[in-house]
């Protein structure tokens, strides 16, 4: 049994999803929630919550490895610049615990779970529920977090059938580094 963490990061609210992959490629909902830290007083001490909230989840969960997505470019250089601190805080809380970490761009992860790079929120949601087995609606930060776990988890299957290292499954692009 494989655990993953997912992370999507976002300087508001980072959103976590941890599943259990199974040897034959099964897998299950361990949790799943938004880390919000829009209640900290300042944009520093947004992150040392960020870091802080991964710690302890780290702790309790005990993943074996972490996905996060990839940063995308924004229109607001302000906004693209917190998302991009904030996601290297999580990469950093992550990897000073000594967990390996891949990184899946959001139209991968999209055309991963529905078949399409242009899905839309509802239909990545919709399509984590139901290859997770959840009812009722799932909040998006934490939804995208399940589905980038799920996209490393299609990832390592594909890698272990075709006997190629896991950062090289995806693409030649180098994917999946640490």
């Amino acid at each position: 049994m494989t655990r993953i963490l997912g992370i999507d990061p976002g300087s508001q609210r980072t959103g976590v999803g941890i599943i259990d992959v199974a040897a034959d490629g099964r897998i299950a909902h361990v949790h799943h929630q938004p880390l919000v830290l829009l209640d900290a007083e300042s944009f520093p001490l947004r992150l040392r919550k960020l870091l802080d909230g991964l710690w302890e989840l780290i702790a309790q969960y005990a993943p074996d490895e972490v996905a996060v997505e990839q940063v995308f470019l924004s229109n607001n250089a302000m906004s693209a610049l917190k998302l991009g601190q904030a996601r290297g805080a999580a990469v950093a809380a992550c990897v000073a615990r000594d967990l390996p970490v891949s990184e899946y761009a959001a139209k991968e992860i999209k055309l991963g779970l529905v078949g399409s790079g242009g899905a839309d929120k509802k239909q990545v949601q919709h399509m984590v529920g139901v290859m997770l087995g959840l009812q009722g609606k799932l909040q998006s930060d934490a939804a995208d977090a399940l589905a980038v776990a799920i996209t490393h988890a299609h990832v390592r299957a594909s890698a272990n059938r075709l006997g190629v290292a896991a950062r090289t499954a995806w693409g030649r692009k180098g994917r999946g580094r640490r």
